[in-house]
């Protein structure tokens, strides 16, 4: 027992709980649920894709934050109870009939489909939450958390779905204040005026399981990121586009081996020996960190579609910013979280953004092609991936 947990109590529903003996064990359950949002992410990018200017990337970010708030507090509630058992097994499955209706209505959830989207979030946020204060009573630690979690749920979730039925600006910043909103509850322990807030040094996450199930979401968006540039190819399969295709496969391959060639396997050892930081680290690491690397894949997934459609073309700012910028937000996620678990500067990263940052205004104003942007981009990826080895062998710890 650490110091922050209180007595042993033997929970009502024992049976519904994980043991929490060792690294817990990523479900087929949990597996099967984290399909949808292969549908998720590759609607997303098809809404960036539609809408390709600063308006369409601030309404695709704030679909993303919504939808990872799905995700991920679906993911939390997993590290404590046990998708193995029936009742839990049924409340994934209705997440997933959910999520599946939030993807759907994404590519108008600014319009006719705003309020469906508002609902269904409303739905499964508070219900995931309402089901779990069942399925825990009688581990105080626990019904705290979730206790404090619920009127914050319900708060947010109310300016969701007031968003979709004002529509218009309002709905974008009604949505963009329930996601501050969020961020504010869950960095302050989700206080309520009468009940105290929970600290994340009392939330005892089993941190292997959770890294873990991150991992595979990153996985899932790389898929999604292979899935959109298959399907272009296939209505435009030709000498040319199969080069672009195999320049687009190149890259999501370099971004792969960014993530998962050394610094994967190596943070989840360090999450899952965190002690009493694991709740801390992993609201940081996990909640606010890997959504930036998943819009960073989206992102340039959109730019691998310009590749595949428009290989030769000159560059336009946006497609600049698609190729280049995609691959910069994912270094720059990933720059943090290796910040974060470290505690030190990942400096290889930090010079790959700054110079895929600087390659946008310089690549337009040359006039260079989508595919010379995508060579360039796969080059500073490469970079990054030498710099690991070279550490690496020089037996240099992380990160790099």
């Amino acid at each position: 027992m650490t110091p922050s947990e209180p007595p042993a109590v033997r929970p009502k529903r024992q049976w519904l709980l994980r043991e929490r003996r060792g690294v817990e064990p990523t479900t087929s359950m949990e597996l099967f649920f984290d399909l949808v949002f292969i549908f998720t992410t590759t609607q997303l990018a098809h809404y960036l894709i539609a809408h390709p200017d600063w308006r369409g990337a601030a309404r695709t970010a704030l679909l993303l934050a919504l939808v990872w708030f799905v995700w991920i507090y679906t993911a939390w509630g997993t590290n404590w109870l046990r998708p193995d058992q029936a009742p839990v097994r049924a409340l994934l499955i209705a997440l997933m009939l959910g999520s599946m209706l939030l993807s759907a209505a994404i590519p108008e959830a600014f319009g006719g489909t705003g309020l469906v989207f508002a609902l269904v979030y409303v739905s499964v946020q508070v219900g995931r939450t309402v089901f779990a204060l069942w399925a825990v009573q009688g581990q105080p630690w626990l019904v705290d958390g979730f206790q404090k979690t619920l009127p914050w749920f319900a708060s947010t979730s109310s300016l969701v779905a007031l968003g979709a039925v004002i529509g218009g600006a309002f709905q974008e910043a009604l949505w963009a204040a329930a996601i501050v909103i969020e961020v504010i509850g869950l960095s302050t322990g989700f206080p309520v005026p009468g009940l105290g807030r929970s600290p994340a040094e009392r939330w005892m996450v089993e941190g292997g399981h959770l890294a873990e199930r991150c991992q595979a979401f990153i996985l899932i968006a790389l898929g999604e990121s292979i899935l959109v540039t298959g399907s272009t190819l296939a209505q435009h399969l030709n000498l040319t586009m199969s080069g672009a295709f195999v320049l687009a496969f190149a890259g999501s391959v370099a971004l792969w081996w960014v993530y998962f060639a050394r610094s994967a396997p190596a943070a989840a050892e360090v999450i899952a020996h965190a002690g009493q930081r694991t709740g801390a680290l992993g609201r940081l690491a996990f909640n606010y960190l890997h959504p930036v690397m998943v819009a960073g894949i989206i992102v340039t997934s959109a730019g691998d579609e310009q590749l595949l459609r428009e290989p030769g073309a000159p560059a336009t700012t946006t497609a600049a910013l698609f190729t280049l910028g995609g691959p910069a937000l994912f270094l720059a996620g990933h720059a943090a979280y290796k910040a974060v678990l470290w505690r030190t500067l990942p400096t290889s990263r930090i010079a790959a953004v700054v110079l895929l940052l600087a390659l946008v205004p310089l690549c337009v104003a040359l006039g260079a092609t989508v595919a010379v942007c995508a060579t360039l981009a796969l080059a500073v990826i490469i970079a990054v991936i030498m710099a690991d080895r070279f550490r690496v062998r020089r037996g240099v710890p992380q990160p790099s």
